[in-house]
Parts: C-alpha cells; structure tokens; sequence
C-alpha cells in the first residue's frame, strides 16, 4: 500500500515526459486529420486506445506510484487547459492547434484538393450531402469541412434559411 501511496522519486521527469508526448500526439492527430469522435472508424478507435496505451509508459516510465499517475494526469489536464486559453487568445496558436475550415463543395463544384488533404472520401462527402438534404453534388451550394471535423452544408434551394451539420 505504501507503494501505492508514495511520491514519485521523479515527478519533474514525469512532468516533462507527459508534456512531450502530449505535443507529439497532438501533432501526430493534427496531421492525421479531422474526425469527430462519433466520425471514428473501427481502426480510428483502435488506434487512439493503442497509442493510449503505447505512451503510457513513456510518461511515466518506471514509476508505477498513484502519485506518478495521478501527476501525469494533471499534466495532461493543465497543458490541455493551458493551450486551450493560449488558442482562444491567439490566433495563430489557434490555427496551429485547431487548423483551419476547409471548403469542399462550392457551388456544386468539388474541391477534390481539399478533400485528398483531409482524407474524405467521395462516400462520406456525398453522405453528408445527402443528411442536410442535398440529393447531388449540384444541389449543394457550400460544403465545409469545420474544425472540429463536422462537415457543414448549405443547399442551394434554402440558402437563406440556414445550414444543417453532419
């Protein structure tokens, strides 16, 4: 029990690790694009509970304390916070951080580009077209993928009364 409860011998070294593999996942989840939880695939999910578990040890190395965990934990919380103030004050934090809307549809016309870069396939495009009422591509008037991953739609025909999201 005393092990449990002890304080980590190198909780600095727990700081740093934890600090470095949270900015390392979230630039490796920032180049691998934008996707909801609820968007997530079976092999997305997988992989975000393997990583989970795969750096686990790199935070806190040896040190398998209630103290060291509880540490790494905080830290994760405060640096998540901490970017999240310095993004909503920052723009270019921000941009770096969350990324920046990407238009995928425009006036019926698909930006294929736009959509390689962001890892959409013509299927889910066309899914999301379809869920905010838009039959074709030649229906939709503006298709954008946001940064939070849901992709925003305005039909041609109600334009002007708003837009629904996937």
């Amino acid at each position: 029990m005393h092990e449990l409860l002890s304080t980590p011998a190198q909780a600095g070294w727990i700081v740093f690790r934890t600090i470095v593999v949270y900015l390392f996942i979230l630039a490796g989840f920032r180049i691998a694009g934008k996707r909801e939880v609820g968007q997530l695939a079976p092999f997305d999910f997988a992989l975000v509970l393997l990583i989970a578990n795969s750096v686990q040890n790199a935070m806190v190395g040896p040190d398998t304390s209630l103290v060291g965990g509880l540490v790494a934990a905080s830290v994760l919380l405060v640096v998540n916070w901490g970017l999240g103030r310095l993004a909503a004050n920052n723009r270019a934090v921000e941009r770096l951080v969350r990324g920046e809307a990407q238009v995928l549809v425009s006036r019926g016309h698909v930006h294929e580009e736009n959509l390689r870069k962001e890892g959409i396939s013509h299927k889910e495009l066309l899914q999301a077209l379809r869920e905010s009422g838009c039959a074709s591509v030649q229906d939709c008037r503006l298709g954008v993928l946001e940064v939070d991953g849901t992709i925003t739609v305005i039909p041609k025909k109600d334009a002007g009364s708003g837009s629904r999201e996937r």
